[in-house]
């Protein structure tokens, strides 16, 4: 197999930075250039408010939230794509 040697630990470290610096980018062109407004607009995803569980003598609290961007979304694309290519 060709990819055998990648783990899948720096596949999801690809896929978080393309998603971070899609993000920047999409930001960057959002605020500078007037006729790209809609990258900079973000979408939530997730839960608003997270999930608690009190035992008196320890608590935890489970939650996640995605704000994502059209631009981050081709950022983890375009990751992914470079990862099984290289």
């Amino acid at each position: 197999m060709k990819n055998s040697s990648k783990s899948v630990a720096f596949l999801f470290f690809i896929i978080i930075l393309g998603g971070v610096f899609g993000s920047i980018i999409g930001e960057f062109l959002g605020s500078n250039i007037q006729s790209l407004y809609f990258l900079k607009i973000v979408y939530n995803i997730g839960t608003t408010v997270p999930l608690t569980i009190n035992l008196k003598f320890f608590s935890i609290s489970f939650g996640i939230n995605f704000s994502l961007n059209i631009m981050s979304i081709i950022g983890i694309i375009l990751a992914i794509i470079l990862y099984r290519r290289y």
